[in-house]
């Protein structure tokens, strides 16, 4: 908008109010939530019923692995678990012991989903018992373990019992994902409403933002609902948690920013419509092109050959839409219903004085300090920081994200970790959790033998046979979770014949983790191609998007070596999760890349008038306190996910609340502006803005002031 001389106080504006924002049409936004909200948010509570925390919605898709739970179905009715009820007496197991666990084990016939029986089993030295008990249907497994539990507790004095394998494990995690939603809904929900309190010092505005933050998570909770009944979309407890956590987030995050700007709008206009049309108009396109960034790296996710991975990529990518819509259109509306008052006890008044930028610019007296540092030692600044950020990648040596054992997993110790120690100090370490391997009828005979001669089994059970396939299950000596089991796994796989099938839980960490490192190297380079074509669209040049990605990506670096030393040396972690740096870039990347859009759309706007250093300072002073407020809250949100007894989402959570931290008081406010100043104009380049500033033609005035 052209520069025209600032109007008297009183008078009142020409522009007339936009669409969203209308004196009649905010009454048309706020009845088409309440429709959409009415019609499908009580779809939103049903998420639960297509979620899939069985080990078969994790698995890569085509992986060996994968077709053997396929092929397995065709030897039983339906799919089955085993639970393994382990009994344990130091001193010997005596007759009491086992008259008593007789008893269970006939007892355990009877529990939900329960196939036939066997057992008790002794162990070679005397000191421990062992049931195993198949159990099918998956709504049934979690309540059939804890009455296994409960059964197994009331034996004689001194006899510990545990209900640990594959079956003991998953309803322990099952329990888990159940209750992560409502947790992170309280967890994400306090934070956030504290830090509004904080930032908006209002008793009153943090409500309208958290209550169009609660629309959105509703609106996409029922999109990927209807994605997951429909149209076979994959949803496991993680990424619905995760859901959760980034609604919220950045929910919160384009509430600040469009509230910061409307708060600067009220001040040059009196009609609070006006005000909000060109508060849209002007920080739309930034918040627009962060949503389409972030929803577009996850989308990327769809490529992994993880079946967990890929789901989680639409489940959050809805959640980001849905925020920027309700962001973008309830936000406005009820911030214009409500008036001016909603800002209570410091309700910004229109004034005349305020239509000059530098009066707006003064109130920002940290950020003007900050940028004023900015300007002086340009250089120095981005050595400084660079340096600091390339050192704490050296702590990316320390990252070991091969896998997590089933002990490893959790921070703390179920009941299923404590019966898999018991499990393998009396028995073969593989017990329970048994290679499968599948192959023709027709090779049965020679089948048995080869699978006995591999080093690292045990033993191999009776064939089972249907279809035409022939099914053996092979006790490995080391635990199923160990680096040892894994090899044995191969040795299989190299051994047997090329149409023998070789599955089983450690052959899904086998395939998990192979399946794992190709996806970082087939989606990380997309999802920077993309990235960096959206900033190309959004700035309209190709040396200020290659900036920007150049420093999230070391400051990702820097967040990953960091964390790692954070896991190896403070929690105490054994390691991470195959997937875990893939899903950290996701995040870091396109969140990190949000700060800056934010902050460089800005200086853009701001350079068209004042030419490129100077527009550098102005942004930076404008949008530092609401763009670390944004920072603070993102950051915090993700530290819920701390709480959680999951080794993953710790990790997750905290790489992801640091690298925000990173991006918005290292990367954001110093590193990138003082980059850009040292360069000057011709981070424009290619486009007309920097020609024109670089030949020394005056630049053409299309400042905010009216």
């Amino acid at each position: 908008m052209s520069e025209r001389s600032p109007a008297p106080p009183g008078a009142r504006p020409k522009r007339t109010a936009g669409w969203i924002a209308g004196r009649r049409t905010k009454w048309a936004v706020l009845a088409l939530w309440v429709i959409l909200l009415a019609a499908l948010g009580p779809l939103a509570g049903r998420l639960g019923e297509v979620e899939e925390n069985e080990a078969s919605s994790w698995l890569p898709g085509g992986a060996e692995s994968t077709r053997v739970v396929e092929l397995q179905e065709r030897f039983r009715s339906e799919e089955s678990m085993l639970a393994v009820v382990v009994y344990e007496r130091p001193s010997g197991i005596t007759g009491a012991d086992r008259a008593a666990v007789a008893e269970d084990a006939t007892a355990f016939a009877s529990l939900p989903g329960a196939e036939t029986v066997q057992g008790p089993i002794p162990s070679e030295d005397g000191r421990a018992l062992q049931v195993l008990v198949p159990l099918t249907g998956e709504d049934t497994v979690v309540d059939a373990v804890d009455e296994a539990r409960e059964l197994a507790q009331r034996g004689p004095p001194g006899l510990e019992a545990h209900v640990t394998g594959p079956a003991g494990a998953g309803a322990d995690q099952i329990k888990v994902f159940e209750s992560l939603d409502g947790f992170l809904l309280m967890a994400a929900g306090g934070v956030v409403i504290v830090l509004l309190l904080l930032i908006y010092r209002s008793p009153i505005l943090w409500i309208v933002p958290v209550l169009c933050a609660l629309a959105a998570l509703a609106l996409a909770q029922s999109f990927v609902y209807l994605l997951a009944k429909y149209a076979d979309l994959t949803v496991n407890g993680q990424s619905a948690g995760i859901l959760t956590v980034l609604v919220f987030g950045i929910a919160t995050d384009y509430a600040l920013l469009l509230v910061a700007r409307y708060r600067e709008e009220l001040h040059r206009h009196e009609d609070r419509h006006e005000a909000m049309a060109f508060a849209l108009r002007r920080a739309a396109p930034a918040v627009i092109a962060s949503g389409a960034t972030v929803a577009a790296g996850l989308v990327c996710l769809l490529l992994a050959a993880m079946n967990s991975t890929a789901g989680m990529g639409p489940v959050a990518a809805a959640g980001v839409l849905t925020a920027l819509a309700a962001m973008l259109t309830l936000l406005p509306a009820l911030l214009v219903v409500c008036g001016r008052w909603l800002f209570w006890p410091l309700i910004p008044r229109y004034d005349a004085k305020y239509l000059k930028p530098e009066a707006y610019e003064a109130e920002h007296g940290v950020w003007s300090r900050v940028a004023a540092l900015v300007g002086r030692r340009p250089r120095v600044l981005w050595t400084v920081t660079t340096v600091a950020l390339a050192g704490l990648t050296f702590g990316l040596f320390s990252l070991n994200a091969t896998g997590l054992s089933n002990e490893g997993m959790f921070t703390g110790r179920p009941d299923s970790i404590a019966g898999q120690d018991v499990l393998s100090e009396h028995y073969p370490g593989g017990s329970g959790s048994p290679a499968v391997v599948i192959a023709p009828a027709g090779a049965s005979d020679g089948l048995a033998t080869a699978i006995r001669g591999t080093e690292g089994v045990a033993g191999v059970g009776a064939p089972q046979t249907a279809d035409g396939l022939v099914q053996y299950e092979a006790t490995l000596r080391a635990p199923a979770d160990s680096e040892a089991a894994q090899e044995t796994v191969e040795r299989l796989r190299a051994s047997l014949p090329e149409d023998a099938q070789v599955g089983g839980t450690t052959a899904i960490t086998v395939d998990t983790n192979e399946a794992s490192s190709r996806d970082n190297l087939v989606i990380i380079p997309i999802v920077l191609v993309v990235v960096f074509a959206i900033l190309v669209l959004l700035l309209r040049a190709l040396v200020a998007p290659l900036l920007m990605m150049a420093t999230v990506v070391l400051s990702f670096m820097a967040t990953l070596g960091a964390s790692a030393l954070f896991f190896e040396h403070v929690f105490g972690f054994e390691g991470s999760d195959a997937s875990f740096p893939l899903l950290a870039f996701i995040f870091l990347v396109a969140l990190g890349v949000d700060y800056n859009i934010f902050l460089m759309h800005r200086v853009r706007e701001e350079s068209r008038s004042l030419g490129t250093r100077r527009g550098i300072l102005r942004g930076l002073t404008v949008t530092g306190g609401v763009i670390t407020s944004a920072g603070l809250v993102l950051a915090a949100t993700f530290a819920a996910l701390v709480t959680l007894p999951l080794v993953f989402m710790v990790e997750l959570g905290f790489t992801v609340a640091l690298g925000v931290l990173l991006d918005t008081l290292i990367v954001r406010s110093l590193l990138l502006p003082a980059l850009a100043h040292d360069i000057g104009p011709r981070i424009w380049s290619p486009s007309r803005l920097a020609r024109e500033e670089q030949a020394g033609e005056k630049p053409r005035v299309h400042h905010l002031v009216r």
